[in-house]
């Protein structure tokens, strides 16, 4: 399996339907981007996903970082 978002192969089952398995979820070890296998091939699909939301695991360095909350004024 390969993540749609950024093509790697370092996927998880993350959870299974807890009936009949009718679906499971998945994430992506590399951008923790997460999906159901229930869902249609845009999102499942690598080839199908929209390449405005791919991400390239060798920028993930480049991104910016979440700056920190500063502390509370009285």
């Amino acid at each position: 399996m390969i993540c749609p978002r950024c093509d790697s192969k370092n996927i998880e089952l993350l959870t299974k339907a807890p009936v009949d398995d009718a679906w499971e979820v998945f994430i992506c070890e590399t951008c923790y981007f997460s999906w159901r296998s229930t869902e249609g091939e845009n999102i499942t699909n690598p080839e199908k996903y929209d390449q405005r939301f791919k991400l390239n695991p060798a920028n993930f360095e480049k991104l910016d970082k979440i700056p920190p909350i500063p502390d509370f004024k009285k």
